[in-house]
């Protein structure tokens, strides 16, 4: 058993300075709880903020933008009127993650933080894991490699980021407002997750004793036309083998604007802006969307038995482009 206390933040400034202490937070505790029973966090001190009603508010109806608390539920967000009718990619990304059980718990900050499900990290010993462990060595260089990331790895690590709310966002724009000892400041979501390199254990570029409060997606008539599609071994409660977040905006039948950012695949949320540049201008079919899932998938590299996730990767980003362009 490993001891610690426990301790209601009674609101943001409270809680930033348990964290600069290393203190851990607990949202909806789906991730925390399991990390500590593997015994990889081993927190002295855990600071619960769901107490924090400031950061459980979300609100779909802005003309500049849609504003999500860090706390606000994964089900509830999910289930909100406008954004099903006008952001269908972001609200499917959240019901698809998970079970019911787990989206009624899990908040939107905590699920953008959750940490890989690599089984050489989550194994512990006597598997070598640079994200676990800095300097030990990756196991699954030479281990299991079915699950493991296709872009984004370095030989450290190789291990796949497996939210899938954070598809959604890289490929809307999102921001992150975040609150640290120095105040606040506002940081691009596709800067929040860092690839591997030589540092695995360094997942975020979030500094010490800063957390996240806020989601920010500016609005767009992307919107409408998106789609989020998720490819697993099981229908429900399994992480992706390939996803893909995309949207169009047509005219006629030729491509105005495009988005399309892939999960499953990579060892961050993934922006696919090659597939983007591709399909813009050109009059879509479905030749166009196969090229685009080609164009999202290049540079990736297959280790022993990942490499038919590459066609998978393909196939997902083609057949939700298809459903997106049903949509416009």
């Amino acid at each position: 058993m490993q001891p610690f206390t426990y301790v209601r933040a009674s609101n943001v400034g409270d809680a930033v300075k348990a964290l600069s202490r290393g203190a851990k937070l607990l949202a909806g505790g789906t991730t925390l709880y399991d990390l500590m029973k593997l015994r990889i966090e081993r927190p002295e001190r855990i600071i619960d903020i769901n107490h924090l009603g400031e950061l459980k508010h979300f609100d779909t109806s802005g003309e500049r933008e849609l504003v999500f608390g860090a706390l606000a539920r994964m089900s509830e967000v999910a289930a909100d009127a406008g954004l099903v009718r006008d952001y269908p990619a972001i609200s499917e990304s959240l019901w698809r993650a998970a079970s019911q059980q787990l989206r009624n718990m899990a908040s939107l900050g905590g699920n953008l933080l959750q940490r890989t499900r690599c089984p050489y990290f989550r194994g512990g010993e006597p598997y070598a894991c640079n994200k676990r462990d800095p300097g030990s060595g990756c196991a699954a260089a030479e281990g299991l490699d079915r699950g493991q990331a296709l872009l984004g790895a370095s030989p450290s690590c190789s291990a796949v980021y497996p939210g899938d709310f954070a598809a959604a966002l890289v490929a809307f724009d999102a921001e992150i407002d975040v609150v640290g000892p120095g105040g606040e400041r506002v940081l691009p979501f596709e800067e929040l997750h860092r690839e591997p390199a030589d540092t695995p254990q360094k997942e975020t570029t979030l500094e010490p004793g800063e957390m996240i409060v806020r989601i920010r997606i500016p609005v767009t008539p992307l919107g409408r036309a998106s789609t989020f599609l998720k490819v697993r071994d099981r229908e429900s409660y399994a992480f992706a083998l390939a996803s893909a977040a995309v949207a169009l905006e047509m005219d006629g039948d030729v491509v105005r604007d495009a988005r399309v950012a892939v999960g499953g695949l990579a060892t961050r949320p993934w922006r696919a802006r090659a597939a983007e540049r591709l399909l813009i201008g050109c009059r879509f079919d479905e030749s166009a969307a196969r090229a685009a899932g080609e164009a999202a998938l290049d540079g990736a590299i297959p280790g022993r038995s990942n490499a038919f996730r590459i066609e998978l990767g393909i196939r997902t980003v083609t057949d939700a482009l298809m459903t997106a362009r049903q949509r416009a």
